[in-house]
């Protein structure tokens, strides 16, 4: 059940790949139609307005279809055959949805408390997804869709069926038997979703009313949950859906941006409820002092090939977002610290919400550019220095932190270990000739090359290619399920060929 928990949370990461460059175009596009900054350039009918208008207009594409999005992305992480195949089925079965929950709202809208507009503006409980007026079931609706295809594909798609019914067979079947469920899940979102929206409303209040310190709670949990891939879960509602605020944080604050580049009112008294985005912080100012810490309490004679790691995990966090590369040092090795990081960067968060500091701040520093630095520094310049001055405060406390716990507990982090690869474990496994000559200081001719011989080399490890029963990823880690587990190697084992390391949890 938890790796099909973490293979959803996995699928449901791919579209919010796609946000940053649509919001530092968002961003770029506002900018340039705004008159306080270009000058004449942004005068209404200059070919220059013209120009970035359609840019502007374009740049929404991503905001204003997530339902479709989400739809369609989630087969590529689930479904087990033929995943393309399964997209396409997912995307129509999803639009049949939406005309079912329309006619039934057309037909039964007074019994379920809905008003069916007259024209294609949405209205309260309402909206149009392509040129469909619907119920709002938000990215819970595309999600339930999918998942209920993904389920039927994976059962039906090579399903043997009679040679005269051939017609039917693959994507036609699977179709077919999905046209019927979803019109079942329509008819028990069309009883159910009224009612939710009541419940949300109280909810939104709730996450209102705590303030800072249910930010720091969030972020605390979002961080807590990273080991078990499950963080997606929990912020993905509040980002993208109505959570928190309508249209999710996401969407709404990069419709707001024309009218935040213009005001000098704090940015948490325009939006306040943009604060649950600052799980960044920590990836910008947090893990590189971890790293630092690392780096400064190692073995001498290791910090050349330790620098070689965590230069480019510390890019990737701090560019990008991207923070398993640094985390996967001591996340599953030394929980305790894990725990003082989560602890951490909940302060973090919570200090920038005190402060004032809101916007979308939950990847590295290129969303955080386009969706803030970008659009707002001329009017919002004080807010983000002084997010800095705390950043590298915190800094300072995360790097002194764990400096101490490393060396009062003498904890083996990344350079200070006392083993070496475990070469025997290899050779038991593979065959005496196996480490000897696939060394992973072996030259080959290319990238290719090397990705074979390490594919080659955790192949065997594993168990070979008949232990191995399915494999999914995320941004940087590889889940796979074996059908014996004794006979996979040790974690030392699989870095010693050159993977980062190997968490096993019953047969993953």
């Amino acid at each position: 059940m938890l790796q099909k928990i973490q293979r959803f949370g996995g699928a449901m990461f791919a579209p919010a790949m796609l946000f940053s460059i649509s919001g530092l175009m968002v961003g770029v596009s506002a900018l340039a139609t705004t008159a306080d900054i270009v000058g004449d350039l942004a005068v209404y009918g200059t070919p220059w307005y013209v120009f970035w208008t359609i840019i502007q207009r374009g740049s929404w594409t991503v905001f204003k279809r997530l339902p479709l999005l989400f739809a369609v992305a989630l087969p590529i992480g689930l479904a087990q055959k033929q995943p393309a195949r399964c997209c396409l089925e997912a995307l129509v079965a999803y639009f049949a949805y939406c005309f079912f929950l329309s006619e039934i709202i057309k037909l039964s809208g007074d019994n379920l408390g809905l008003e069916y507009p007259s024209s294609l503006t949405p209205v309260s409980g309402i909206t149009v997804i392509d040129g469909i007026k619907t119920l709002d079931t938000g990215i819970i609706g595309p999600l339930a869709v999918s998942a209920t295809v993904v389920a039927i594909h994976d059962r039906f798609y090579d399903a043997k069926i009679p040679d005269w019914l051939g017609t039917f067979s693959g994507s036609s079947l699977v179709y077919l038997i999905s046209f019927f469920a979803v019109f079942a899940l329509a008819a028990i979102s069309a009883a159910i979703v009224p009612h939710v929206y009541d419940v949300t409303d109280t909810l939104r209040h709730a996450l209102a009313g705590v303030g800072p310190f249910g930010v720091g709670i969030f972020v605390f949990l979002e961080r807590a949950l990273e080991p078990f891939g499950l963080h997606h879960l929990l912020y993905m509602p509040i980002y993208y859906d109505n959570l928190v605020i309508n249209d999710g944080i996401y969407a709404t604050w990069s419709s707001l941006l024309p009218i935040l580049s213009h005001s000098t009112r704090p940015l948490n008294e325009l939006a306040p409820w943009a604060g649950f985005t600052a799980t960044g912080w920590v990836k910008v100012f947090g893990l590189p002092a971890i790293a630092a810490a690392f780096y400064s309490t190692a073995k001498p004679e290791r910090r050349a090939g330790l620098r070689v790691i965590l230069a480019p995990a510390i890019i990737a966090s701090v560019v990008c977002g991207v923070t398993e590369p640094l985390e996967f040092l001591f996340m599953f090795t030394h929980p305790g610290l894990f725990l003082l990081y989560a602890v951490l960067s909940s302060c973090l968060a919570t200090a920038m919400n005190l402060f004032g500091i809101v916007g979308i701040f939950s990847g590295g520093l290129m969303e955080m550019a386009a969706f803030n630095f970008i659009p707002l520094m001329r009017t919002h310049a004080g807010a983000y220095l002084l997010a800095l001055g705390i950043g590298l405060a915190f800094s300072l406390i995360f790097f002194v932190s764990f400096r101490a716990l490393i060396l009062v507990y003498d904890l083996k982090t990344p350079g200070r270990e006392d083993h070496v690869a475990n070469r025997a474990a290899i050779d038991c496994l593979t065959g005496s000739d196996f480490a000897k000559e696939q060394s992973p200081n072996d030259e080959v001719d290319s990238r290719s090359d090397q990705d074979h011989v390490l594919a080659e080399r955790v192949i065997q490890l594993l168990g070979g290619v008949g232990n191995i029963v399915g494999a999914t990823n995320c941004a940087t880690r590889l889940r796979v399920e074996v059908a014996d587990p004794s006979i996979v190697a040790d974690n030392t084992s699989f870095v010693a060929v050159g993977a980062k390391g190997l968490i096993i949890t019953g047969k993953t």
